[in-house]
């Protein structure tokens, strides 16, 4: 397997680390994790420089970059559940409570507001229960949750579309300088018309803040999920939006959500550290850029897979972690 090198002489012959492109030719937008062809893809690699030449080097496995824009904290953060509010939900509303629970446990100590509305647009243009708060409890999130929780609609972008554009009423509290999560749950994919998509939801939403985040806990696909649903209620819309920001996914059929509403939670703050998707195959073969530029500021911890920032990325930088990893062990 080949990969294409293309370095100039920068004087004599000498071996030294060649800075090169992640070509831009991702599917999605460069928000999430992006699997790199290995045909369309050039990253660092070592070589000897004899001469400015194009140079194949040999490389038995695939790349893969880990990616992701580094948070905006300072302004806080504005949370919406996006609940779906039919009937076939009653049996999740534990559950759900415990989320959100959870979630207001792991937030930091200030800066953040918690909404809760439902997927349906017809209800959530008329919504006036100011959200919780730092210092706010599980009973007020079950009050919030029992008033605003109500309709049919299984529309989640056009519920939050009509939230923000028609209510009023969350321009009091929403923050234009703020980051922004939004957490999707339903049992059913979306079915929405004015945002018909994943990637239409993310187009609008994504210039409203200076950091958007998406999480989904929707059912998978009927192989992977932990309960035997149909596949016509796979949430492929919501994944697709969480997707889109490199977001959690967790599977509604779980019993516990703790773990992952957690990890939504930490989306929202400054990365310390970021856990890759694979494990590399050469741990000396891991190389980390901010804004395009090699970044030499980290450490790999192997017993949890974890590249550490020494020195944390500026908030609103574009890090890429790119390495080698063997695809004999994933399945891929």
């Amino acid at each position: 397997m080949l990969f294409t090198i293309l370095f100039f002489l920068l004087g004599c012959s000498d071996s030294f680390l060649t800075k090169s492109i992640v070509e831009e030719r991702y599917i999605y937008p460069s928000y999430y994790n992006v699997h790199v062809e290995t045909d369309t893809a050039i990253i660092y690699e070592e070589v000897t420089v004899y001469d400015t030449a194009w140079v194949e080097v040999p490389v038995d496995y695939p790349i893969w970059v880990d990616s992701f824009v580094q948070p905006s904290s300072a302004a806080g953060v504005d949370i919406l559940w996006v609940i779906d509010p039919s009937g076939s939900m009653n049996d999740d509303r534990p559950r759900i409570l415990s989320g959100i629970t959870a979630m207001m446990s792991a937030l930091p100590l200030t800066g953040w507001r918690l909404g809760i509305i439902p997927t349906d647009r017809t209800r959530t243009n008329s919504l006036q229960l100011f959200p919780l708060l730092p210092g706010d409890s599980a009973s007020d999130a079950e009050a919030q949750m029992s008033s605003n929780i109500s309709g049919y609609l299984e529309a989640g972008f056009d519920g939050v579309y009509s939230y923000i554009t028609d209510n009023p009423y969350s321009s009091t509290w929403l923050r234009d300088d703020a980051a922004l999560l939004v957490v999707f749950v339903s049992d059913e994919d979306d079915q929405s018309t004015t945002l018909a998509s994943g990637t239409a939801f993310a187009n609008w939403i994504s210039p409203l803040r200076p950091s958007v985040f998406v999480a989904s806990i929707v059912h998978f696909d009927p192989a992977t999920s932990t309960c035997n649903n149909n596949a016509m209620y796979e949430g492929v819309r919501y994944m697709d939006a969480a997707n889109q920001f490199g977001g959690q996914i967790i599977d509604i059929c779980s019993e516990d959500w703790t773990a992952g509403v957690q990890d939504a939670s930490i989306q929202v703050s400054p990365h310390t550290y970021w856990e890759l998707t694979y494990e590399p195959f050469d741990y000396s073969d891991i190389y980390v850029f901010v804004d395009g530029v090699l970044y030499p500021h980290w450490h790999y911890a192997p017993t949890d897979n974890r590249i550490y920032f020494d020195v944390t990325p500026a908030e609103g930088s574009y890090v890429e972690i790119a390495y080698y990893y063997d695809d004999q062990d994933t399945g891929n």
